[in-house]
């Protein structure tokens, strides 16, 4: 079997999967709403009691709400078009939002299989994070077969690789802002880490997003065709992610919690992420002839 029927067949398995744990997280309602509960550290956490989410604690599980919002109305459906025109249509652009699309499902649901407390969607995250993950792989697979150091010639959009950069240290500030003070200090243990077992979001932010996303940019910005093909995808990828960050800021809003400075920074770097993705594929699909279709 070839890899693009693979890769299809991977890729709508995603989209379902993703339709049904996404209306899970949206539409169940069991549960008698939000109690106190005291962790292991003998803080005082809001659970939110109700939802898929019921054990997972009030503010935390809102934002998987608006995640599976953002997730279920915006991702699926481009999934499934890109899945469409990409069958109809060889145009290197349209593979590469592809691919970054592919990735947002992926860490997304690593994240919920990694974080999420334990639910009746288990196994259905498992199997999207196999999908997403293997249809990534060999998505880029195909992509590196293509002659990726010809995508922008002399011409490639600076601004893209420099805003990969400054993504990666500016998040990496915030978390470490968050992470080294209470070691600092002697009281070790974060504001916000309630009742889990450990901060999953910033370790594997600092451990590998952030790098790739600085190494990306950096390689980007020196004109090595690894940069040429490795930052358009993450710039996919960033547009998503922080399309859904903005989506947890205001549902954390709605509830009354202060997301100062969040609700400024993270809407700002989605609509920079925009423009980088855009910026990026205009000048690859500008390209005479698309001279580097997979």
């Amino acid at each position: 079997m070839k890899s693009s029927k693979i890769i299809n067949i991977l890729l709508l398995a995603t989209a379902l999967l993703a339709i049904v744990v996404s209306a899970g997280g949206i539409f169940i309602d069991n549960g008698n709403g939000p109690y106190n509960y005291t962790s292991i550290r003998g803080e005082q956490v809001t659970i939110a009691g109700s939802g898929l989410y019921h054990h997972m604690s009030a503010d935390v599980a809102i934002q998987g709400i608006a995640q599976d919002f953002v997730t279920l109305f915006t991702g699926v459906p481009l999934l499934l078009i890109l899945l469409w025109l990409t069958t109809k249509k060889k145009d290197l652009w349209l593979h590469i939002l592809q691919t970054g699309l592919t990735g947002y499902f992926m860490v997304t649901y690593f994240f919920y299989l990694a974080m999420g407390m334990y639910n009746q969607f288990f196994m259905l995250y498992v199997i999207l994070v196999t999908c997403s993950f293997f249809a990534f792989y060999l998505q880029m697979q195909r992509l590196m077969k293509s002659d990726y150091a010809a995508w922008y010639g002399d011409k490639r959009p600076a601004f893209a690789g420099w805003f990969l950069i400054a993504n990666a240290v500016m998040v990496g500030l915030m978390w470490l802002g968050v992470i080294v003070p209470p070691l600092l200090d002697g009281s070790l243990y974060p504001a916000g880490l309630d009742h889990y077992t450990t901060m999953i979001v910033q370790g594997f932010d600092l451990a590998v997003l952030l790098p790739a996303s600085f190494v990306a940019g950096l390689l980007f910005v020196r004109r090595r065709p690894a940069g040429f093909l490795w930052a358009p995808v993450y710039l996919v990828f960033l547009t998503m992610m922080m399309t859904a960050l903005t989506a947890k800021i205001i549902g954390m809003g709605m509830t009354g919690v202060d997301t100062r400075p969040a609700i400024y920074f993270i809407p700002l770097t989605a609509v920079l992420s925009v423009a980088g993705a855009w910026i990026s594929l205009k000048s690859i699909k500008a390209r005479a002839g698309e001279s580097a279709r997979p």
